[in-house]
């Protein structure tokens, strides 16, 4: 389990440090090289769910959704210093409760 916590985390960070790489070079004007390598680091996003354990694609992604969301709010909170209010923490608990429910329920 926490092997795939940690993979999910990763690939968060890595889509949204890299598609953050590519929103800077697009909309604020930086360097080519910040596009560049923010496109790298979105193709490693697409690797690392390949190595989760589970073996359906749709479910893991899926799954991959939820803590994406919790991801994206404390990017937003840390790095965009946008302070989440009750309904973004009350959201994000309801997507952790469904990544939960999805990825470990009994199945037969």
């Amino acid at each position: 389990m926490l092997q795939a916590i940690f993979l999910f985390i990763l690939a968060g960070l890595a889509e949204i440090g890299g598609g953050y790489l590519v929103w800077l070079w697009l909309r604020e004007a930086r360097p080519l090289w910040y596009g560049i390598v923010g496109g790298l680091i979105l193709v490693l996003y697409g690797i690392i769910p390949t190595l989760q354990k589970f073996p359906s694609f749709g479910r893991v992604y899926a799954a991959y959704g939820g803590v994406f969301i919790i991801l994206a709010v404390l990017w937003g909170w840390g790095v965009d210093k946008k302070i989440p209010d009750s309904y973004d923490w009350l959201g994000a608990a309801i997507c952790i409760a469904g990544v939960s429910v999805m990825l470990w329920a009994p199945r037969h």
